[in-house]
């Protein structure tokens, strides 16, 4: 079996943005029957909150908007890189910490801004890994999930509307990377793959 795929949204803390990153985008997974194939975490560019759960606001509108929740904050390492698929910032200054984290250029290339898959601008599918995946995350303008923390209870609500959106241009593109990677296994895997010197030949009818 294939290996699922992996993705993990990043905020500050991991206690607002991004765990509501997390289960918005595991529910929209569930509804299109995809939640078998991809795994979904979140973490914090920092370590002030490990530990602790998600803030009681970020609570509060996932609870109103219907979404189920189970949290505990953590800090992203770089040794993530290389079991993670899809590295998604909320922020311009996560994408920045993020990439100074990345340990090679392939690594910098899994991380995106969330919202750069809202703005329903065409993708080149015939770039990188996983075609679909390369959102324009070099659009000019605020793409940035802005931090309710220090703010009201609306600006929750506000974070949750933008996350929503945004989830939705992003399954759209993990459905097409997924599509993807099966190709390329079942090209792999079909009549004119390598055979496998290992595997023992049928036995001849007498």
């Amino acid at each position: 079996m294939n290996a699922p795929f992996r993705i993990c949204f990043v905020c500050t803390g991991n206690i607002c943005r991004s765990p509501m990153a997390e289960s918005v985008f595991r529910a929209h997974l569930a509804e299109d029957g995809l939640d078998g194939l991809v795994e979904v975490d979140s973490a914090g560019t920092g370590g002030w909150h490990e530990g602790d759960g998600a803030d009681p606001r970020t609570v509060a509108v996932l609870r109103a908007g219907g979404y189920a929740h189970a949290h505990t904050a953590r800090q992203f390492r770089s040794s993530w890189f290389d079991r993670l698929d899809l590295v998604i910032a909320l922020d311009s200054g996560h994408l920045r910490a993020l990439r100074s984290l990345a340990p090679t250029e392939q690594d910098a290339a899994k991380i995106r801004l969330l919202r750069s898959y809202a703005t329903g601008a065409a993708v080149d599918a015939g770039q990188g890994q996983f075609p679909g995946l390369i959102s324009n995350s070099d659009r000019t303008g605020d793409l940035d999930v802005p931090d309710p923390y220090y703010g009201g209870f609306a600006g929750f609500e506000e974070c949750l509307e933008m996350i929503e959106t945004a989830s939705e241009g992003l399954l759209a593109a993990v459905r097409t990377a997924l599509t993807a990677r099966a190709m390329v296994t079942a090209r792999a895997s079909g009549p004119d793959a390598p055979r496998d010197p290992h595997r023992s030949r049928p036995k001849e009818r007498a």
